[in-house]
């Protein structure tokens, strides 16, 4: 989620935004080197003929002359820099000669001031700036200077400083910078424009203006209309010479073309020609680059694919020369240069190109970087880390040399010296989060690193760009996913920056939006407190995802959604805010609909899902996009992965439990899914087995067709509940054991896998009865209960014991889940009356008494609520507070087994549908005798076995016989059977003719 674009700044590679680069470029081939520059001085006679552009002599001694004269002392010489009378005489001369003037003199003025700098190993600071400025303000170059004198004084004034912005910057001094440049720019354009003579402009010439143009803008100068065309000026100069580049200038210029392109200079077609035009010569030359030429060609090559990979022919296969070569095993590189030549490595990759050499390249390096790992600044260690994660996001394979590359590199950030830049902060967080995401152990080293690293947001909170703003919340919350712990500088981190994503809402770029609102969403899906200012956060961003929904991806849309989602299944409220931006959102789920990847895929139906589930309406455009998505589930079946193949069928079965129809193409998506857990059942954690189970049960549950695809996934999981016992939550275990209940009442058989994952549940119920929230409770009490016989009377016991405390612990339960667990303690208590070896619990009733009395002036309109509160009123003898409504319904059975009755008994007197003591109708009542007859039909019995009854089933033997009825079962079963039925009509007429007689 991490998209920097790159270059190098100071003295080494950098990811993110757009750096500056090295002084490196250009510079000065003879030693004492400013930052190790390489562009070679004006002092070597030129290449051109004697004479060139020689048409009058110097005067004699002057101040300015005096000046040249002398060598440069840092420490005494920048007041002689600045002496008045040196500007005196420059306007003297260029008075003097008038048109004829080749602006000599103040090319030498201008070397000067960049010796200084180079002596003083520096540009100039912002002091020294200021006072300069104020003397150049008549320091005016003219059309009739010469490329010479132009060249050298863009270049050696841009080299010291002199065009460099700084914070806070006086206005006048900013004024004198823009009219110095703009008449230099002119000059430019205006002999650019004229015919030149064969030797009029030189390569080196052509070099070291375009390379002073890219570190204008390096250095923080805008690239305005008029740099951008002085470089279009250029450019067909540049391809005349092509063939005069010596390796050196080759190096530079293609830096300063990538440096142009990244900075916004248009890549029209004379720039990628001129381009095309260096790289042969790339190939030509590549037994002559140095070490630093190298790295920084590859760097330059590796910016421009980046920018136009698609446009400039000839590009990949120039890298592919340099890497090839053996320059990059033999090379002897320097700190500097091991990182750029790694970023850029990385940044190749990124964009598609893991070649060979590449592969050779980085395996050749690694080894570098820990010989050397104790002279890389910080700005070196950030750029190594980030390149690092980049590659391995990108697939390279972490080797032991890539390993220990990583590890030596860890103790130097978290050292007390490290001084990083707000951008480093941002780049190191975020290759510690890509890393670890990747696989990376989360050593002693690796933490220490994370943590110094978050002290060092809090600090510089007020200096991080949008951009590492976005990056650092996404790698915090990345980091939290992979197990980070949400220690106290995580936390002062995260609303450290929470008011500067709420101040700087409008400067963020749609993938930074994204991100944003993906790590909110994850920090608080990971147990992150409602940090002051979350809430605010997101709500600030929601109207720039509006204002901006036109430019999110089809990856953006996908992460967008279910981010939205994940906020409000934490308590988010969908404010008319919330629902506008959902609302823009969804048209772009069905334009983009062929874009999403199988994750995206499943992510968006889980975020609708979760939507629908916290109250979204399913609006026109909501069913649309849903639509829109399903057949991809089905098209792209064979490329999810276990947890993906969990969250589709867990999204499609809250769909449908949140009235989504089952279309044609629904059913075909589940259909398409179900192959995929038996395929991959070896796959799943405990997680997605609790998920798998409740949704599988959750679609039956809702009229999906228990078809040989349902019954073989169910098979293929139950076998590892057992196995993964232990590794399930209390919800998980809440989940499963609903799932049962539904599944066997669907028509699963009661197998021994089924038996086996119920018994291996079971006593982790009471091992986290502590753990267990209050919806949890009620659920547990409930599936227990409606299992029956199936599950042990002293298991139940126990566990009913061991729970139902914790609900006159809390007072918090809400009406439906005193109802649930007023109905588990009473299947219970029936149980318990019903077995003859058992006592009466008497600790139970009492907290049925309480439950029910929670009850006290409740009138539920739910038909099935009404009637729990009439059993229980019935169990404990209290007057019922609601008067239940209940439907007859005479069965085919319970009518053909009356009549059978009858025509035996014809005296005996038989109602039906009768209900009792506000209890449900019972199918038979012989009210002469007390006599209840149940017909139990296949519903009444665990996966209709006619042998294990349901919980429900003995609940109502309970109630009535607790009424002082006897209940004879005829199972429907019986009935179809001449030798079966027989039995059974005896036995009534036994005990009615036995109840006669007394």
């Amino acid at each position: 989620m991490h998209r920097p674009s790159a270059g190098i700044s100071g003295q080494y590679a950098r990811p993110g935004n757009d750096y500056s680069q090295p002084e490196n470029h250009a510079a000065s081939s003879r030693p004492g080197r400013y930052r190790h520059a390489t562009v070679r001085q004006w002092d070597n006679p030129p290449r051109t003929p004697s004479g060139r552009d020689q048409f009058y002599n110097s005067s004699g001694a002057c101040p300015s002359h005096y000046l040249l004269c002398r060598s440069v002392n840092p420490a005494q010489e920048f007041n002689a820099l600045i002496k008045q009378e040196i500007m005196d005489d420059l306007l003297s001369k260029s008075n003097r000669f008038g048109h004829r003037y080749d602006g000599r003199h103040h090319g030498k003025y201008a070397s000067l001031i960049k010796k200084y700098s180079l002596a003083a190993k520096r540009p100039l600071n912002q002091a020294e700036q200021s006072q300069l400025i104020h003397l150049l303000q008549n320091f005016t170059a003219t059309r009739s200077w010469n490329w010479r004198s132009l060249t050298t004084t863009l270049h050696s004034l841009t080299s010291a400083g002199v065009f460099t912005p700084h914070q806070p910057m006086d206005e006048r001094v900013k004024l004198t910078q823009a009219a110095l440049l703009s008449t230099i720019l002119d000059a430019i354009i205006f002999k650019c424009s004229k015919k030149l003579q064969a030797g009029d402009i030189e390569a080196q010439e052509i070099t070291n203006m375009l390379w002073a143009m890219a570190k204008l803008v390096a250095n923080g100068q805008e690239l305005t209309p008029e740099l951008k065309e002085a470089v279009v000026a250029l450019l067909p100069h540049l391809h005349a010479e092509k063939a005069h580049f010596i390796p050196q200038e080759i190096t530079n210029l293609l830096w300063a073309m990538a440096k142009l392109v990244g900075s916004g200079q248009q890549w029209t077609p004379e720039f990628n020609g001129a381009v095309a035009a260096l790289l042969p010569h790339v190939n030509a030359q590549k037994a002559n680059f140095k070490p630093q030429e190298i790295a920084n060609l590859v760097w330059a090559m590796a910016k421009l694919l980046y920018n136009k990979p698609e446009q400039t022919p000839g590009l990949k296969e120039a890298v592919a020369a340099l890497l090839s070569h053996g320059n990059i095993q033999e090379a002897n590189f320097k700190p500097q240069e091991i990182v750029n030549l790694l970023w850029a490595t990385a940044k190749l990759v990124h964009n598609g190109e893991w070649t060979p050499e590449l592969i050779e390249a980085v395996a050749a390096l690694l080894p570098h970087v820990k010989a050397q790992k104790d002279q890389f600044l910080p700005q070196g260690i950030a750029n190594l880390l980030w390149a690092t994660a980049k590659l391995v996001d990108n697939g390279q394979k972490q080797t032991p040399e890539f390993k220990e590359a990583v590890a030596v590199l860890l103790p130097h950030v978290s050292a007390p010296k490290a001084n990083f830049k707000p951008q480093e902060i941002a780049n190191l967080l975020w290759a510690m989060a890509k890393l670890v995401n990747n696989g990376q152990e989360q050593t002693p080293e690796l933490n220490e690193a994370v943590t110094a690293l978050l002290s060092h947001v809090n600090m510089e909170k007020d200096d991080f760009k949008p951009q590492e703003i976005a990056n650092l919340l996404w790698a915090m919350a990345k980091l939290v996913d992979n197990g980070q712990q949400q220690t106290p500088e995580l936390k002062e981190a995260v609303a450290a920056l929470l008011p500067h994503v709420i101040a700087q809402k409008a400067d963020f770029k749609p993938q930074e939006i994204t991100h944003l609102l993906w790590a909110m969403a994850k920090l608080v899906g990971n147990g992150q407190e409602r940090a002051p200012g979350l809430n605010e956060a997101v709500a600030a961003l929601l109207p720039h995802v509006k204002a901006q929904k036109n430019q999110f991806n089809a990856h953006s849309i996908a992460n967008l959604l279910w981010a939205m989602a994940k906020v409000t299944d934490n308590g988010q409220e969908q404010t008319p805010e919330f629902r506008e931006t959902l609302v823009a959102l969804l048209p772009h789920v069905l334009a983009q609909k062929a874009n999403f990847k199988p994750l995206e895929v499943a992510n968006l139906l889980w975020a609708m899902a979760k939507l629908v589930d916290n109250g979204q309406e399913q609006t026109s455009a909501f069913k649309k996009a849903v639509a829109a998505l399903l057949p991809h589930v089905k098209a792209q079946k064979y490329q999810f992965f276990p947890q993906q193949i969990t969250i589709l069928l867990w999204a499609m079965a809250k769909l449908v439990n949140n009235r989504q129809k089952q279309t044609p193409a629904f059913k075909e998506a589940v259909v398409a899914l179900l192959p995929l857990v038996n395929a991959q059942k070896g796959q799943f954690n405990a997680q997605h087995i609790a998920n798998l189970l409740w949704a599988i049960a959750k679609l039956v549950d809702n009229g999906q067709e228990w078809t040989p695809e349902f019954k073989e996934a169910v098979a293929a999981l139950l076998p590892h509940v057992n196995a993964q016992k232990g590794q399930f939550s209390t919800q998980g275990i809440t989940n499963m054991l609903w799932a049962m209940v539904k599944l066997m009442d669907s028509g699963q058989e009661q197998t021994p896998e089924m038996k086996e994952a119920v018994a291996a549940l079971l006593p982790h119920v009471n091992a986290q009865k502590d753990q267990f929230n209050t919806q949890g409770i009620a659920n547990l009490l409930w599936a227990m209960a409606s299992l029956g016989e199936f599950v042990e009377l002293n298991v139940v016991t126990f566990m009913f014991e061991s729970l139902v405390y914790r609900i006159s612990e809390n007072p918090q339960f809400s009406q439906q889940e005193i109802l649930m667990s007023l109905w588990g303690a009473m299947v219970c208590c029936a149980r318990l009356s019903l077995d003859s070896n058992t006592n009466k619990n008497n600790v139970l009733e009492k907290h049925m008494d309480e439950l029910f009395s929670r009850l006290k002036n409740t009138s539920p309109d739910n038909e099935e609520d009404q009637r729990i509160i009439a059993m229980a009123a019935s169990w404990l003898g209290k007057a019922c507070p609601v008067v239940p409504h209940y439907r007859t319904n005479i069965s085919k059975p319970q009518a053909d087994f009356r009549n059978q009755l009858q025509l035996c008994m014809p005296s005996l007197k038989i109602e039906e549908e009768k209900s009792l003591n506000s209890l449900s109708p019972v199918d038979l009542l012989l009210p002469d005798h007390n006599i209840v007859i149940e017909i139990q039909g296949p519903t009444h019995y665990v996966s209709s076995d006619f042998k294990t009854r349901k919980g429900s089933t003995l609940l109502k033997i309970a109630l009535l016989k607790k009424a002082g009825f006897e209940v004879i079962e005829v199972p429907t079963n019986t009935l179809c059977n001449r030798d079966l039925l027989k039995p059974c009509i005896d036995q009534i007429k036994t005990r009615v003719n036995i109840l006669l007689q007394r």
